[in-house]
């Protein structure tokens, strides 16, 4: 058995990111500035979206871009069960009522054929979640969303750099929402990023930064004006150039975190495909998932324990694991305004109940990942009816 613990999902973090993050610190400007402005250009580029705009959070990010849209008391957002409470608690911010729709079997994704029965006179947008890193069938929501005239806002905080049908998640003119949180696939500590058409941006952009008609930046550099105006109640949401640092240098070492995590997953699919206790992820032909995360499913009905002490053995092993997501009207808050049940969603709820997700990150050794495997195996085989 392994003699140290595992950690789930520390960041990876090195050199390159403590210099490039000392050389701001040593400069005049370390809150938004030209590191910012670089970063949103060079993630655009990266992605091939129209504009970006640096946040402090993926939740800052969907939040303003819901601001930015209009939507507020009176209308409804489609959204999934199977996700972190903040995609549904902008939602609930800006007035709106959000709407559950299941999700798929396969994915965990939202499902885009109960889409359509979930829609009403008051529905203005779907809000779907890129679950793992896998992502959504967008063709079908887009199709949906031209039909009945409605916005899609994507919740990518998974999802960097998830492909669709060849291209990249955030590519063009698409509304969407990356994370860059300490456990991600590039992290900046904190903070996120919106995409979109760059017209847009600078609406949103007003809206994220206290509703002012200049920033700090433009307000301080050399031949900037002091004056600004207030035009909206807006939000203090804007990156750092500190985070910023940190982000270019991860956003250029990308390809190789994901050369990693795509091996890591090819030695778990491998050790646990043909377990009649286990189930793996799936990847569909027609997506590159940014394997955010690796979550097992167990087969719970031929285990004589439960998920929960399933985790509790994998610690004893020292191995660190975590649950993605408790369903959203499994919450109190959610389920007692909305009078959820829990087999009101059946799938997410059902799978919910057996979701396992295993150490995934580029720091994982391949005698870590060995001492995974064998813990997994041997819990497996010790509680096996």
């Amino acid at each position: 058995m392994r003699e140290t613990f595992l950690s789930f999902s520390p960041p990876t973090v090195g050199e390159q990111e403590i210099s490039a993050v000392s050389e701001v610190l040593r400069t005049a400007w370390i809150t938004t500035g030209p590191r910012t402005a670089q970063f949103e250009r060079e993630f655009a580029a990266f992605l091939g979206a129209s504009g970006a705009l640096a946040l402090n959070s993926c939740t800052a990010a969907l939040h303003t871009a819901l601001v930015t849209l209009g939507i507020g008391p009176g209308d409804e957002v489609i959204t999934t069960p199977m996700t972190f409470a903040a995609s549904v608690n902008v939602i609930e911010h800006v007035g709106a009522r959000p709407v559950l729709v299941d999700v798929q079997p396969d994915t965990l994704n939202i499902d885009p054929a109960r889409i359509e029965p979930a829609l009403t006179q008051r529905t203005r947008a779907i809000l779907p979640v890129h679950y793992a890193g896998h992502p959504v069938d967008l063709d079908s929501i887009d199709e949906l969303a031209r039909i009945h005239r409605l916005v899609v806002l994507e919740d990518a905080a998974h999802a960097l750099p998830s492909r669709y049908r060849g291209r990249h998640i955030g590519t063009g003119d698409r509304l969407v929402a990356f994370s860059f949180y300490a456990t991600k696939n590039l992290t900046t500590a904190e903070g996120g990023m919106l995409t979109g058409p760059r017209d847009w941006l600078e609406q949103a952009k007003v809206i994220s930064l206290h509703g002012m008609s200049r920033d700090a930046w433009k307000r301080y550099e050399k031949g900037g004006n002091w004056f600004y105006e207030v035009v909206t109640p807006g939000f203090k949401y804007n990156m750092t150039d500190i985070q910023a640092a940190l982000g270019l240098v991860q956003l250029h070492r990308l390809s190789g975190f994901q050369a990693r995590r795509r091996a890591i997953v090819a030695q778990y699919q491998e050790a646990f495909s043909r377990s009649d206790v286990l189930q793996c992820p799936t990847e569909r032909s027609d997506v590159e998932s940014a394997w955010h995360l690796y979550v097992l499913r167990l087969r719970t009905e031929t285990l004589r324990i439960s998920r929960d002490s399933f985790i509790q053995e994998l610690a004893k092993r020292n191995i660190g694991t975590s649950v993605h997501f408790i369903p959203i009207h499994a919450h109190p808050y959610y389920r007692e305004k909305y009078g959820w049940k829990p087999m009101d969603f059946p799938v997410a709820y059902g799978n919910y109940e057996r979701l396992v997700s295993l150490p995934l990150h580029p720091g994982l050794t391949d005698r870590d990942i060995q001492d995974i495997v064998e813990a997994v195996w041997d819990v497996a085989d010790c509680f096996k009816r």
